[in-house]
This record gives structure tokens, sequence and C-alpha cells, in this order.
């Protein structure tokens, strides 16, 4: 039984997509087993650059089964959307099943994201206003609709009056809104249902099976270790579990199957949506390495808006690869650092005038002043390098002080976007 977890280290943005395009050659399963369309993997290879939102990140193997867990939050419309952009782009039809047990993001659940966001104002939370926190509250409150109970045409209807009796008075009365009408839901539903029908399985009989005969499988997490809302900066977290862990859950295989956790973290630290981020930096610095970062810039997949930026912070990085599980670790974007002369690199907080290398909580993060270490810089192109030896002595060197520091073995090293520019030690 082999399953590899592939999972955030941060607050998501990672590089996790990469590295599960990179693995899934060798896996006969790729699964997302939560969260929905609120974060995105960028995937660069010789199809050209792709942005996924729901599909999982093995789309681009032909041979490769690509499966929606029963954790995720299925917003019908945008994996349409998705599957319908990669074959407009050439790229074959992939092999997608979608769990019986998932649950649907309902255009309610969108507005009422939208509206509360609005409501909030300055205190928002920094929300995708792709509908996860009311799609998640729903299913936790029992008011969830299921894949398998959108072709009963009376049960849908039944289901849906029974959220619209609390959720029109919320409009009415909280938002100023007009109330919904089941039957403008109802068709909208039926035809989105009948577009994913032929892609319905049973998957966790598909991956009971598929362990069963020791097939290879991924299961790849949305976000990182700190938009946990159990683990990570609550509030300002994501409404679904993060973690490796969940894995078991969401995808619907045996926790002690999964036997290698892959955590990724950037080589230095970005941030999408609101709370405490200890090595954020601010003004020239910020701009120079948001403008240098990612493949194209530091700017949500999802959202288009800009990241904060920072550098390395080990202490947050070691605790997400500690909740994570981490059995091993693949550290990205090492080559947008070749700029620098000096690589500055957080090694401890300074809370209350005392120096921790603990990751707390929320409250006292937000209190929390970064202790940095510099370290010299390579001032050069590494993008070309495929082994560790051949990296510069400098960057060697960055790479095993963060191994150190976050007490998990760096196995893989990106080099730059491209699927061939990760470097295996």
């Amino acid at each position: 039984m082999t399953i590899t977890a592939i999972v955030g280290a941060n607050w998501g943005d990672e590089g996790k997509g990469k590295l599960t395009d990179v693995l899934a050659v060798h896996s006969q399963f790729v699964v997302r087993y939560q969260g929905g369309s609120n974060a995105g993997h960028t995937i660069i290879n010789e199809f050209g650059k792709f942005t996924l939102h729901l599909l999982p990140s093995g789309v681009f193997y032909p041979e490769t089964t690509n499966v929606i867990g029963p954790g995720v939050a299925l917003n019908m419309n945008k994996f349409k959307m998705e599957l319908q952009e990669l074959v407009k782009r050439g790229i074959h039809e992939p092999k997608v099943c979608i769990s019986d047990r998932a649950q649907v993001v309902l255009p309610y659940h969108i507005l009422f994201d939208e509206l509360e966001e609005e409501r909030l104002g300055s205190s928002k939370f920094g929300s995708t206003k792709q509908g996860i926190a009311p799609f998640y509250a729903d299913k936790y409150a029992k008011l969830g609709i299921q894949v398998s109970e959108l072709f009963d045409e009376n049960l849908l209807r039944t289901k849906l009056n029974m959220a619209l009796d609390s959720k029109n008075i919320l409009l009415t009365h909280l938002y100023n809104k007009s109330p919904l009408h089941v039957d403008q839901l109802m068709e909208e539903l039926q035809e989105q249902a009948a577009f994913i029908k032929p892609y319905v399985c049973d998957t966790t009989v598909l991956l009971q099976e598929a362990l069963s005969k020791g097939q290879a499988i991924l299961v790849e997490g949305q976000l990182g270790a700190l938009r946990d809302p159990d683990h990570g900066t609550y509030p300002y977290t994501t409404s679904s579990s993060t973690l490796a862990g969940f894995a078991a859950v969401g995808a619907g295989v045996p926790p002690y199957a999964i036997n290698k956790v892959v955590a990724v973290t950037k080589a230095y630290s970005s941030c999408v949506g609101e709370g405490p981020f200890v090595s954020e930096i601010m003004t020239d610095e910020a701009l120079e390495l948001r403008k240098r970062g990612g493949d194209a810039g530091e700017y949500g997949v999802t959202t288009g808006r800009p990241r904060r930026v920072g550098w390395f912070d080990a202490v947050a990085t070691k605790y997400g690869c500690q909740v994570q599980g981490a059995t091993e670790v693949a550290l990205t974007n090492l080559d947008v650092l070749g700029y620098l002369e000096e690589i500055p690199m957080c090694i401890a907080y300074r809370i209350d005038n005392e120096l921790s290398t603990e990751f707390s909580s929320t409250s006292r993060l937000k209190q929390a002043e970064p202790v940095y270490e510099s370290m010299p810089g390579w001032k050069c192109d590494i993008s070309h390098i495929r082994t560790f030896e051949n990296l510069p002595i400098a960057a060697q060197n960055y790479v095993l002080a963060i191994e150190k520091l976050i007490q998990a073995p760096i196995r893989w090293i990106s080099v730059g976007p491209k699927r061939e520019q990760m470097i295996e030690r």
C-alpha cells in the first residue's frame, strides 16, 4: 500500500501543484481530498501554463485517474469550465472521478460569502469569495447537498426548500437583499448535474480496490498547515483541514496507508489573505521580491491579489512540517533569491521581550517580531542546474541551514517553474 501526501507547510501557494505534477507520472491515482475552488495550483509543462482550482494535478497524464474525494467542496460550474478549458487547449480529456459523497457549492454559498465580507468591512477575513465558509457551515449543520442527491428531484427540492427557510430570512433582514426561489436553483443545479453525471462514482470503493492491488496514489492538499482551522492562525484560516492527517477522511483511505508526507515550502515566504505574518517585508524590498517570485510574480492564483511576501520563516515552517507529519520536504523557488547579496532568514520570534522558536497562538503571533540571521547569497542564475552538488556552495549552505532549522529532510529543490526544473537529493 503506497500513498504519498503532498501538502503545504505554510499559508498555501508553496508550489504543491508543480510537485504533484512531477510525481504523478509514477502514480495511478491523484486525489483532491479537501477545499474547493478557493485556491489554485499553477503548472507549467510542455503543453503550456495552466491553473487548476478543482481538478487534481495529475490531469496531464492520460493514464492517471484523477479523483475528487468526498471531502471536497465541489463547484460544478468551475469544474465544467476547468475541464473544458483543458480540452480547448489541446489536452486529452483526463480520467476524472467525482465522489458521490462529495457535497456541492451552491449559488447561495457564494452569495453569502460575498455579502458577509462586504458587511464585515475592515474586519473581513480575506475570503476568496468562492463560498467555502458558508459551504462548510451548511455541511456541518447537515444542510448540504451531496452529489448523489442531485439526481433525485423530489429530495433535492425538499432539501433546498429547507435551506431557504432560514437563508431568505438572512437575505432580507440582515443583508437587505431579495429572497431566493427554489425553481431557479433547481434549474441551474439540474443542468450542472447532467454535465458531471458521467464522472460520478463511489470513489471510496475505487481507491480501496487500488490499494488492494498495490497501486500508487497521490493525495493532494490545498492551502497549507497555517490555514488549518484547528492548527493554523485561526480565524484567518480556511474552513477545511489542510493537514495530511485529514487526507484519510477526505479521500476515503485508511490512515496507515499514507506512508509518505511531502511538505512543500518556498525558499522565502508568501501569503494571500489576512492574519499574522511575522516575517513579512514591506516597501521596495517587498516589491522586488514579489516581482521576481513565482512564475510571473507573486499574485494569488484564484484572486489575482498581490501576495504578501517575506523572508523564509523557520519558526512557522518547522511547525508546519511538524503538524503535517512531514517525512520529507520540497523547497521551491530557490532560484528566485539569486539576486541577493545577503539573504535574511527568520530564525526566531521575539514576544514580550523573550525569544521563542515555537509557533504560537494567533493572539501571541500578532505581538511577535522576527529575529533574523543573514546568509551569503550566490548572485547567479541556478535555473539550469539539475543536481544539488552543482549548486553554488552558498545555495547549498542555504538549503542545509533551512533543513537544520526545520528539522526535516529536504529531498526536492525547485529551481524554476517548469516540470524539469526540479532537483532530487
